[in-house]
């Protein structure tokens, strides 16, 4: 439960700027859509990346806490920083520091979730802490946009205040999450050996990252979403709290997609989620009144409820608990790998053929990743015993 507080805070930081950073980038910096991509995704890459290393090391020292820790006081000090930016390539540099923060704890949180709760409520456990995240999601843009209605109050103004919900997360870190000994997670490794244990993860598990990497080429940053919003004619005050509503829609989706992880098969719901990013997508790509933007992107928020969650428990399902650490990293390094091209593809093609280009590739993209899902992979994450 700290590690769910933890993620409301961080959350709420994090998202009383990121809704409003692609504005920030374009209209106050004069950046470009791909310029846009090639932010977010070197930022995304560089998380991902390290979520390998810091997998890898978690299961070495069987230790998580500190690198939890480090990651969360790396991105509350960094954050911030965006109100100072004159130029897009400042944003660059911070986001990329920003997102080793992310890169250095998110394995070793995930694999602590994992070692801390029963086989048969996993679903439910990552269901409950990816709520409470996107709950911060939705506090944040809330934030955002009462802030943003007082006199004197801009975007920097609001890029410095969101330090203040960081400190709240760096207090609940130190004093609040605790974690099992080192018998409870799994005899420590006293050797790395990538040979062996790349052997011992499973042909499952390798069908899953492939399908995951394929998926990702289509998953560009949701910053190009929010540009979508623009450009139907919605101010930054309103996309802050649509953003707050499309969170909520997350919140809820994954208590349920939780609960309906644990009590099915984790890797037909994946499927569903992802057929259900396809449609989404298909619609960004060929629906242009402003109503009906709103609606579909709200509505996105339900692929996450069916993702996240089953995404993570079917990980803990197939990889053995001594790997589990290294598991998540090899999930995070299939995504940062396909991340930066994604980002910079999708925002090359918006620019060049136009955002309907853009949106279906994401969606047919997402199509053949349900194939290789479906064909490759034989487990279907089912709970233990």
């Amino acid at each position: 439960m700290a590690l769910g507080f933890v993620s409301l805070f961080n959350d709420v930081a994090s998202e009383m700027i990121y809704p409003m950073l692609p504005l920030f980038l374009t209209s106050v910096l004069g950046a470009s859509t791909f310029e846009l991509g090639a932010i977010e995704g070197v930022a995304e890459a560089t998380a991902a990346l390290l979520k390998m290393a810091s997998g890898i090391l978690t299961d070495l020292i069987s230790k998580r806490k500190p690198f939890v820790f480090v990651g969360y006081v790396m991105s509350s000090f960094l954050r911030p920083l965006i109100g100072l930016a004159q130029v897009w390539p400042v944003i660059l540099l911070i986001r990329f520091l920003d997102r080793i923060g992310k890169g250095i704890r998110t394995a070793p949180r995930d694999a602590l979730i994992a070692d801390v709760t029963e086989s048969r409520l996993r679903g439910r456990a990552y269901g409950l802490n990816r709520s409470m995240d996107h709950a911060g999601a939705v506090i944040g843009p809330v934030l955002a946009f009462f802030l943003l209605m007082l006199p004197g109050i801009d975007l920097r103004h609001l890029f410095f205040l969101a330090a203040i919900p960081a400190v709240l997360v760096l207090l609940i870190v130190l004093f609040a999450v605790r974690e099992p000994k080192k018998h409870q997670i799994g005899n420590a490794k006293i050797e790395f050996s990538p040979s062996k244990d790349w052997k011992d993860l499973g042909t499952d598990f390798k069908w899953l990252l492939l399908a995951i990497f394929i998926f990702t080429l289509g998953n560009s940053t949701d910053a190009f979403l929010l540009i979508r919003l623009y450009s139907v004619g919605i101010s930054g005050k309103w996309i802050a709290l649509l953003w707050a509503g499309h969170n909520l829609v997350k919140m809820g989706g994954n208590i349920f997609g939780g609960r309906l992880s644990d009590g099915h098969q984790r890797k037909n719901i994946l499927l569903s989620g992802w057929i259900f990013y396809a449609f989404i997508y298909f619609c960004f790509a060929f629906v242009h009144t402003t109503p009906a933007l709103i609606t579909i992107f709200l509505a996105y928020g339900v692929y996450y409820g069916l993702v996240e969650p089953s995404e993570r428990a079917l990980i803990t399902d197939l990889v053995p608990a001594r790997l589990r650490g290294t598991g998540f990293g090899c999930f995070n390094l299939a995504i940062g790998a396909a991340l930066l091209p994604a980002s910079l593809v999708f925002g090359f093609v918006w620019k060049v053929f136009g955002l309907s280009y853009a949106f279906t590739m994401g969606a047919l993209l997402a199509l053949v990743a349900v194939l290789i899902l479906s064909y490759g992979m034989r487990s279907l994450g089912l709970r233990e015993a």
